[in-house]
């Protein structure tokens, strides 16, 4: 084998084929990746894009805020989804992400491979990648992945080679901007970094502020290349400040109650930091201790810290435990490399040859809904929040879904009322938009107070779903 080939498949490369491999099976054929009614929203709202060869810019799937302001700031990513879908049906959709994880997971294990031995590589891109099976969803987050990781390490590398980040990165952050709000970390990361830089040389800070300045700066630039412009960049701020994020289960801290892959990579890093005498950069400290900050905060951000913490711990760890990271290339290297990219041309073409039906779920009332009368499906329905994303994807518009950003603190507190329960607000949101009918997790409270109710009656229900009706006589 030529010496132009041997670095795509010596033993570097060998693991970060093995772990990308790994990771498009893991998420082309786990059924839980399609759990989350979001999916069927960002895929509504790409198809509408599509159609309308437009960016959305008001809300066109609600009844409860109709045509109010709404920014489709993940448009690139749903117009992405969209495609896949109608190529491919479900299963063309998880061929979409599978391929977003498998990049994930090769990036990082390659450039984890930069100061890592096999076998310390090895086990960080394990770690790391179990910490992200929690959020691992068709949402747009995923298809943002591969781009943080490729930020961070090119971040990083920079600062191994005491020099300013590479304006080919610059791209990275234009496509990432349309794609997912966490953008904004890649920005923040890059300051991080930057103040890392002017510390360890002081005397050398008026170069350092001028080149990775330059740099902010026209990442800065990059990320005004969206369709909202400037409000586009300031939307992750104001969509943190919504308080009733709180009723959210991915917005709420993360529960210790149980083993999380999380806890065990953490116990296995500060094993590592305290006993190898591992020597950090007080801000990359701080960095990471914010990281874990915000994981604990919010369990969304999790999948975060998986991809960014071991990037930013590789070279310290590298030098603590005395490594040299060779690239060694040998037969089994070969092997391994070649066996991997085989395998995972198989499952792509398995995935994508094996069409996906879907049934019934925790955010998917398919049977329910299709016993809802059609001419009762265009009347104001009160609905569960996690079936707000299928009834969008079945033309129906509902009275909340998971927008935030667009019905607001007032709308999401007004349905907190309502799970709690709370008789009067039920009431008095059945008269405000006169409420017809109501498609319910059998769980929800709202169930029992509308059984209750004179001129409601149960039209439907199975282990997913209950559709109660309200009569004309009860209006």
């Amino acid at each position: 084998m030529t010496r132009s080939l041997r670095p795509f498949f010596d033993s570097r490369a060998a693991v970060a084929a093995i772990a990308a491999a790994i990771a498009f099976a893991v998420t082309a054929f786990a059924p839980q990746v399609l759990n989350d009614g979001d999916t069927y929203l960002h895929i509504a709202a790409g198809r509408r894009m599509l159609a309308d060869h437009a960016i959305l810019f008001t809300d066109p799937f609600s009844f409860t805020a109709a045509g109010a302001p709404w920014q489709a700031h993940e448009w690139l990513a749903e117009i992405a989804m969209a495609m896949s879908y109608q190529v491919g049906g479900w299963s063309g959709l998880l061929a979409l992400f599978a391929i977003a994880a498998a990049a994930t997971a090769g990036l990082l294990a390659w450039h984890l491979g930069r100061w890592l031995a096999p076998m310390a590589q090895t086990i960080t891109t394990i770690l790391a990648l179990a910490c992200m099976t929690g959020s691992l969803l068709a949402r747009p987050h995923l298809l943002a992945l591969p781009l943080l990781v490729i930020w961070t390490a090119g971040l990083v590398n920079a600062r191994s080679d005491k020099r300013a980040p590479s304006w080919l990165l610059l791209p990275v952050m234009v496509v990432w901007v349309n794609i997912h709000a966490s953008f904004l970390l890649g920005l923040a990361l890059a300051g991080g970094l930057a103040l890392e830089a002017i510390a360890e040389d002081p005397r050398a800070w008026l170069k350092t502020v001028r080149d990775w300045g330059a740099f902010g700066a026209a990442a800065f630039a990059a990320c005004l290349i969206n369709p909202h412009f400037l409000h586009g960049v300031i939307f992750p701020l104001s969509l943190m400040g919504t308080s009733s994020l709180a009723n959210v289960d991915e917005w709420r801290p993360t529960d210790f109650s149980q083993l999380q892959p999380i806890a065990l990579a953490a116990a296995a890093a500060l094993y590592v930091l305290l006993s190898r005498g591992v020597k950090l950069p007080a801000v990359r400290t701080i960095i990471l201790l914010g990281l874990v900050g915000m994981a604990l905060q919010h369990q969304r951000h999790q999948i975060v810290v998986a991809a960014i913490a071991p990037l930013l711990l590789a070279e310290p760890l590298g030098q603590a435990l005395k490594m040299t990271a060779e690239r060694t290339f040998s037969r089994f290297s070969i092997v391994a490399s070649g066996a991997a990219l085989v395998v995972l041309a198989g499952l792509a073409i398995g995935r994508l040859a094996t069409p996906l039906v879907r049934g019934d779920g925790p955010v998917s009332p398919i049977t329910a809904l299709s016993r809802v009368p059609a001419a009762l499906r265009a009347a104001p329905v009160l609905n569960d929040y996690s079936f707000g994303g299928y009834l969008i994807f079945a033309g129906v518009r509902p009275f909340i879904d998971s927008r935030a950003e667009l019905y607001g603190d007032a709308a999401l507190q007004r349905y907190a009322a309502l799970i709690r329960p709370d008789g009067a607000v039920l009431d008095a949101t059945i008269r405000r938009y006169d409420i017809r009918w109501s498609i319910l997790s059998p769980n929800s409270p709202m169930v029992a107070e509308l059984d209750a109710r004179a001129g409601w009656r149960r039209a439907y229900s199975d282990r997913y779903a209950v559709v109660q009706i309200r009569d004309n006589s009860a209006r």
